[in-house]
């Protein structure tokens, strides 16, 4: 299992449709395939707009898990 320190983090609380896709985006585009990514988000159409992303991409969610305060932390293995 990867180590929590190897893990890259993008925080999207807060911000709502299509900001939290856009800076997944835009923080993963130069990270090297197989890059374990943790996905902070609370915008009720994130779980659907980021699966959508990585069926496009590749990507594969590994798990998500709801948290405090209707946050999801999405854990992404980057294609």
């Amino acid at each position: 299992m990867t180590d929590q320190s190897e893990v890259y983090q993008i925080d999207a609380v807060g911000l709502v449709c299509p900001l939290p896709i856009l800076r997944f985006k835009k923080r993963t585009r130069d990270l090297p395939s197989g890059t374990q990514v943790d996905f902070l988000a609370d915008d009720p159409t994130g779980r659907q707009d980021l699966q959508a992303l990585c069926e496009i991409t590749g990507h594969r969610i590994e798990w998500m898990r709801e948290e405090e305060a209707g946050i999801t932390r999405y854990r992404i293995c980057l294609a």
